[in-house]
């Protein structure tokens, strides 16, 4: 069940969307909303739209883009001309691989597939590498790249006057992260990096799943670490991954394609 808008610092709210348990947030200044991910179809986007005028937002002005996963930028055209900001690996990633992930989403997802056949493909149109700083009326909004993680293109979202951290799919709450695309040898060192940006009372809002503080970095934190340690030991032949895959934190079925991918990285095949 989708949740209502809950206020989870100074003007700034989260509504966490059934589709994908996935959570959209809205920064409000007294003159425009800055949105954080647009969903996977344009009908999709637009019930945001909806859902913000019954909130009372001002017109959405931004858009930022987590990364450049479908399920995070395939409404992005339905808020154009607003700018919409993201990585500037984010835009490649859509480019890349747009196309094939709209044909096997709506092969996986068919309810969804005369939507998904309407989407206008639409990267980011302000990018950056490392930070950003957005102005939003009178207040400040920053985007930083602290490393590869679930992608190569995952960023943070800090609104500091609120004491608020959106971290995208880096971190997923109650669910087993996607590692599809991700680089779990790195994946730690980036979550660690999100450390100078909390506070002891932040609240940190995943791509997924309920907003929580710090105490939910530092145990998923130890999850990647133990994928990252596990990999390590199958690399240098003293465990099978049937054996690696019970030393990780999640279930049996989803903890082989960390294990898998992180040995492609130790490989070398991911660059």
């Amino acid at each position: 069940m989708t949740s209502p808008w809950i206020e989870i610092g100074d003007r700034v709210f989260v509504r966490r969307y059934a589709f994908f348990d996935q959570n959209i947030v809205a920064i409000l200044s007294a003159e425009e909303t800055l949105l954080i991910d647009t969903r996977t179809t344009h009908a999709q986007a637009r019930e945001i739209l909806d859902d913000l005028r019954v909130l009372g937002a001002p017109v959405v002005g931004i858009v930022v883009n987590t990364h450049g996963h479908f399920d995070h930028v395939f409404g992005n055209h339905v808020f154009r001309p607003a700018p919409i900001w993201g990585q500037e690996r984010a835009v490649t990633m859509l480019e890349r691989t747009g196309e094939e992930r709209r044909r096997r989403t709506a092969e996986e997802i068919p309810d969804i597939a005369a939507d998904l056949a309407k989407v206008v493909l639409t990267p980011p149109t302000r990018t950056f590498r490392e930070r950003a700083t957005i102005c939003l009326g009178e207040r400040e909004v920053e985007l930083a790249y602290v490393g590869r993680g679930h992608t190569d293109n995952d960023i943070l979202v800090r609104v500091a006057d609120a004491d608020v951290l959106c971290v995208g799919d880096l971190l997923e709450n109650g669910a087993t992260p996607y590692f599809g695309d991700g680089f779990p040898m790195e994946w730690p060192g980036t979550v660690e990096a999100m450390a100078g940006f909390l506070g002891e009372r932040t609240v940190v809002v995943p791509g997924h799943g309920d907003h929580a503080g710090r105490g939910f970095v530092e145990t998923s934190l130890a999850g990647f670490q133990a994928v990252a340690a596990a990999a390590r030991r199958v690399h240098a032949g003293e465990l099978t991954i049937e054996d690696a895959s019970t030393l990780l934190p999640y279930p049996a079925t989803a903890a082989r394609e960390p294990l898998e991918r992180a040995l492609a990285q130790l490989r070398g095949e991911l660059g």
